[in-house]
């Protein structure tokens, strides 16, 4: 049942999420339930707009990070989750947009959902680690529904708030010591699976001269790139192609005319194709790409269209690595309103990824099936259905371990980051 959401997901999510900090911290994944319907993606006239519901008992709520719902990115892929969901169970909903980039403004805006009487909230991005921290034991009849945010952002603010020194090794810490997680629930996801997916992809497409452009090097970003990196390497072996990549972070999730600066010299070195892993920084390689006709790899949804949009050029993005925001939402204000479930997402921090190894698309980690990759003879669906069955059967394994760069044959020039 999670096969039609995620691909509305698809649709109606219009992309660029902030590659938001993540751990790894497996975890039970809570069953999907109902589908989602068709949403608009038009943003409300103010933070006060409201879809009103009196008769339910719950109330959804939804913090935005330091973006905005127009931001084609996490906060957008998420409030229209919250909205179409509530438009069609008839539950009253809004949002609240922090003044500014600290958790005191987000812990703020959590305050005034509650005191307006929101007792479901749900935040996207890694940043809220520290919001959750403050308000869950503050609010306890209050669900919260944490996008991205893992035990390694969850255990940094707890320990900070207890003025000890966190050393980055959640195995020497206990979440439960430090964290209330009785009314918390925390999605992640698998990024290297559909960062394998996207370099196998472009290889077996012909790319031989990769780029990779992250955002911030936190967590979820390194493991797109990493399992960029190995699926690259996967596809080099079988194919023989001699395969090339240069990598490096710009500091940001946003574009700016350094990060192009550093993008024009990579194209016109001869970098083909280039993986833009992080929000907003997308616009930086586009910028580049565009002058000399090369290529981008989308990030967490689909981006083929909004690109398109963006440069104003069509053939532009070869394929996306995508995870399903979208449905996650969805699904979990489905189960907790409609289905009385709240009992199997309370304290629990899922890993989500590979569901199915025949279905491509109920998977929670991807590459779009449709026109947003660019399949030709050398690589087709059925094959990126059989590299899906490999993966999910075990046959192929992508480590997820980003304490060091992955074992690989092809050549890979680490640059840091640019700023």
């Amino acid at each position: 049942m999670m096969k039609k959401p995620l691909a509305l997901a698809l649709v109606l999510a219009m992309v660029f999420s902030l590659c938001a900090c993540g751990g790894d911290t497996p975890a039970s994944t809570p069953a999907a339930s109902s589908e989602a319907p068709k949403t608009s993606t038009e943003a409300p006239a103010s933070e006060a707009q409201t879809t009103v519901a009196p008769a339910s008992e719950y109330k959804v709520a939804m913090i935005t990070d330091y973006g905005d719902i127009t931001d084609q990115s996490f906060n957008q892929t998420t409030y229209e989750a919250c909205k179409a969901f509530c438009e069609a169970n008839n539950i009253e909903f809004t949002y609240y947009k922090p003044a500014a980039d600290s958790t005191a403004d987000r812990v703020g805006m959590v305050e005034k959902a509650v005191d307006d009487g929101f007792n479901v909230i749900v935040m996207p991005g890694y940043a809220f680690g520290g919001t959750i921290v403050e308000c869950a034991p503050e609010y306890k009849d209050v669900k919260f529904v944490a996008l991205d945010v893992a035990a390694g952002d969850l255990l940094e603010a707890g320990v900070a708030a207890k003025g000890e020194q966190y050393d980055y090794n959640p195995d020497n810490w206990k979440l439960e010591d430090y964290v209330y997680m009785d009314n918390v629930y925390c999605a992640v996801y698998q990024e290297e699976l559909c960062g394998y997916m996207a370099g196998y992809a472009a290889v077996k497409l012909g790319y031989t001269k990769l780029g990779f452009l992250g955002g911030m090097a936190v967590p979820a970003v390194v493991r797109y790139g990493y399992g960029f990196v190995q699926g690259a390497d996967a596809a080099a072996k079988e194919t023989g192609a001699a395969v090339s990549m240069k990598y490096v972070y710009g500091g940001q999730f946003f574009g700016d005319p350094d990060i192009k600066a550093a993008m024009d010299t990579w194209y016109a070195g001869g970098t083909e194709v280039v993986f833009a892993c992080g929000g907003g920084i997308y616009t930086s390689a586009v910028d580049a790409a565009k002058s000399v006709n090369g290529k981008v790899i989308g990030v967490d949804v689909d981006q083929a269209g909004v690109i398109k949009n963006y440069a104003g050029v069509d053939g532009m993005t070869v394929t996306s690595a995508m995870k399903g925001l979208y449905p996650t939402t969805y699904n979990a204000l489905d189960d907790i309103i409609n289905n009385n479930k709240w009992a199997d997402y309370a304290g629990k921090i899922a890993t989500l990824g590979l569901i199915s190894g025949t279905d491509p698309e109920a998977n929670y980690v991807q590459i779009p099936m449709g026109e947003g990759t660019q399949w030709t003879d050398k690589f087709t669906t059925d094959d990126y259905k059989a590299l899906v069955a490999d993966m999910f059967g075990g046959k192929i394994t992508v480590s997820n371990d980003i304490s060091k760069e992955p074992t690989v044959s092809i050549a890979v020039d680490y640059q840091g980051q640019i700023k």
